[in-house]
């Protein structure tokens, strides 16, 4: 960390945020911009006496800086303070690439996968907090047992990281350990086939050293199948699996759900545990966070006999699991209001939203389960339309509206979001114990609040789910229903 004074091209983004924090914490001077539009990481960056720009300006840009850092948002040609940067000749990183550089100051530990990476590194994060490792954590989302923010730092000597697959930006990374909770097609618009986002997988697998951990999910097919050619290839590295069908220590070997809470049991961790956040899925994302919280113990404590436990450090384990709140946008709870209870998802994937519904269904098997769905980019939707269609199961009513476009793509025609309406309503049709009528469609999402308002009653559970922007709706709702009482 030679740089003294870095750029955030972007600064108001969830992980450029938490990175400009980072390096904040470590006493470098940071600045930066992005639009005047107010983001929840407004409050964060005022809050650490960091300044910024409300506007991209080449004037902003000098020779001072010894770093820009961009955000993959925005590029050169568009954006005058890159191209200013660029005429400089400043040194000049993506944040992914960034963010793989920062990660070799350390003992670092990326945590990946299809479904699943925000959680799982959210919940690891919480439970390194409660054993008090010396560890640094980034997520992609803002995390309320972090204060609301997207990092915490509690030292330096380890850290973990989020990291994405899109694009194959998680090959920046310096890895010591992996978690890989689930690979199958996504990102249609850059992965051509299931092979090909397999392979990439296995590319950061393979910047394991020797001696590394791959921490795996068995019950997903691909994870476990990048855990069986990178076991053939003979790398050195220590495969950890984990899940309901897995062998050894992070075997989930008890699973309740009770009083809306999860009690689950691991193999190798006595006594149970409680979880507040629904869903099968949540409790692999634990068992996932405990074995990597267990890996970094045995590494800080590697001579004391215990593996690094004790029983105070299972304590705050257990307090930390059972604290837990999620994250934002994942199954997050806006609140109760008229006896309806208000939440939102990031779901977007045809897997998440099935077992994320199946999940509230499980939780909540007395409530009547409304979805306002808005799909994220024509490619996804076209390529899984049929898994789409059926994804809406554990649902009572479900709503949807157009598809939210993406920069990353150009429209070429044919499918809509009313291709999706009509595959979701056949579907829900050909099922005994649903009804056709029960599936709506209304192309702007703010348009369905006079729909919803007759529709919802005291008992309800009405999510808004999806990469879009129709998680504006629920909070709009929520005000209005917490404003009429």
């Amino acid at each position: 960390m030679d740089y003294r004074n870095v750029y955030f091209i972007g600064i108001k983004g969830t992980g450029m945020c938490a990175l400009a924090e980072l390096f904040h914490r470590r006493g470098i001077t940071v600045t930066g911009s992005d639009r005047e539009e107010v983001f929840y990481t407004d409050a964060i960056l005022k809050e650490l006496g960091i300044p910024y720009f409300e506007s991209f300006d080449a004037a902003h840009i000098n020779s001072s800086f010894d770093l820009v850092i961009y955000s993959a948002a925005y590029s050169f040609g568009t954006n005058p303070e890159m191209d200013e940067a660029q005429r400089l000749g400043l040194p000049i990183l993506k944040y992914t690439d960034a963010l793989g550089a920062y990660s070799a100051l350390s003992d670092s530990s990326g945590v990946t996968g299809v479904h699943g990476k925000t959680t799982t590194t959210a919940l690891a994060g919480t439970m390194l907090q409660g054993v008090g490792a010396p560890v640094e954590v980034l997520v992609g989302s803002a995390v309320s047992v972090f204060g609301g923010r997207s990092t915490i730092s509690l030292g330096n000597k380890y850290f973990v990281a989020e990291t994405c697959e899109y694009r194959r930006h998680f090959l920046a990374f310096h890895p010591k350990r992996i978690i890989l909770t689930s690979v199958e097609l996504e990102h249609q618009d850059y992965f051509t086939s299931y092979q090909d986002i397999r392979d990439a997988f296995l590319e950061y697998g393979r910047l394991l050293p020797p001696g590394g951990e791959l921490i795996y999910c068995a019950d997903d097919p691909g994870a476990a199948e990048v855990a069986g050619i990178l076991k053939d290839e003979r790398r050195g590295i220590k495969l950890t699996p984990y899940g309901f069908t897995a062998e050894g220590e992070y075997r989930i070997e008890k699973y309740e759900v009770r009083d809306e809470r999860i009690i689950m049991g691991l193999a190798a961790f006595p006594g149970d545990l409680v979880i507040q956040v629904p869903g099968r899925h949540t409790a692999l994302n634990a068992a996932a966070a405990i074995a990597l919280t267990s890996s970094i113990l045995k590494s800080e404590y590697p001579d004391d006999g215990s593996g690094g436990w004790n029983e105070k450090k299972r304590v705050g384990l257990r307090k930390a699991l059972e604290d837990f709140r999620g994250s934002r946008r994942r199954s997050e709870i806006l609140g109760e209001a008229g006896g309806i209870l208000f939440m939102d998802d990031y779901g977007h994937h045809p897997t998440e939203i099935k077992t994320t519904l199946a999940g509230l269904r499980e939780f909540y098997p007395r409530r009547r389960l409304i979805v306002s769905f808005m799909s994220h980019t024509f490619t996804r939707t076209e390529s899984l339309l049929e898994d789409f269609a059926e994804s809406f199961g554990s649902a009572d009513i479900v709503l949807l509206h157009k598809i939210y476009p993406s920069a990353r793509e150009i429209y070429r025609g044919g499918i809509t979001g009313k291709t999706l309406f009509d595959k979701v309503r056949d579907n829900f049709g050909s099922n005994p114990k649903k009804r056709d009528d029960d599936v709506y469609y209304v192309e702007e999402h703010e348009d369905s609040q006079d729909l919803l308002g007759a529709m919802l009653r005291p008992g309800d559970l009405f999510i808004t789910m999806g990469a879009g922007d129709n998680f504006r709706l629920c909070k709009t709702l929520y005000s209005r229903y917490s404003n009429s009482l």
